[in-house]
């Protein structure tokens, strides 16, 4: 339950992070209206926010660090289906990586 736990916080500030970089990134550049940029806002809070809900034994570095490996995966999901730019086979090897290492950084025994 616990690994399940994190990994649904983790999707979920990918996706708060991603979402809000998006739509201050369409208000500033894409000319699109303020509200964009407000609510791309409001969900980079709730990115800062999310992580905090992860386990207590696990440091803020360890956290941020797995959490990098799941924005990678995201982050290319996310131009995938959003902007129609899929990834090639490098990023996906490259994803993969990144996930492995997320989990070595906070499953590995200690």
């Amino acid at each position: 339950m616990q690994v399940f736990r994190a990994v649904v916080l983790f999707i979920l500030a990918g996706l708060a992070e991603i979402a809000g970089g998006y739509l201050v990134w369409q208000w500033l550049r894409a000319d699109r209206s303020i509200w964009f940029g407000v609510l791309g806002a409001i969900l980079l809070v709730g990115y800062g926010f999310l992580p905090t809900l992860q386990p207590q034994v696990w440091s803020f570095g360890r956290v941020y660090a797995a959490y990098g490996g799941v924005f990678i995966v995201l982050s290319l999901a996310w131009g995938w289906l959003i902007d129609h730019n899929p990834p090639d086979q490098p990023s996906l090897v490259g994803a993969c990586l990144a996930l492995v290492g997320a989990a070595i950084i906070l499953y590995w025994p200690r």
